[in-house]
C-alpha cells in the first residue's frame, strides 16, 4: 500500500513538471524576430517563439522600448500572435528586452 502511495505521487510529480515546464533558451545579446506565444500583463512579460523555434522569455523594465510603426505603445497592445522583432541583453541566464518593435 505504502510503495502503490509513493509510485502514484512519484508519477504525479514527473508529469506535473513536464506539464508544467515550457522550456524557454536563454541567447546570446542581439536581435531576434518572431512570435508572442504568450502575455502575462501582471509580470509585464512576453514569451516569442524566434523563428528558430527558441522560446524567449522576457521580462519588460522601465527602460524597455516598445513601439510600433515607429511610435512608442503602452504594453497593453501586445497580443498572442503577433509578429515582434526585439533587441535583447543577456545577463547572466536572463534576458533584458532593450526594444520591442510590432512589425505587423
Amino acid at each position: 500500500m505504502k510503495t502503490r502511495l509513493l509510485n502514484t505521487v512519484l508519477i504525479s510529480a514527473i508529469f506535473l513538471f513536464f506539464a508544467c515546464g515550457e522550456s524557454t533558451s536563454v541567447v546570446e545579446s542581439g536581435t531576434y524576430q518572431g512570435t508572442i506565444q504568450e502575455v502575462e500583463p501582471s509580470k509585464t512579460e512576453i514569451y516569442v517563439e524566434t523563428d528558430d523555434n527558441q522560446i524567449l522569455e522576457l521580462y519588460f523594465t522601465d527602460s524597455t522600448e516598445l513601439s510600433r510603426n515607429g511610435s512608442r505603445v503602452e504594453f497593453s497592445v501586445l497580443e498572442e500572435g503577433m509578429e515582434v522583432e526585439v533587441d535583447v541583453e543577456k545577463k547572466g541566464k536572463r534576458l533584458n528586452p532593450l526594444a520591442v518593435r510590432v512589425l505587423q
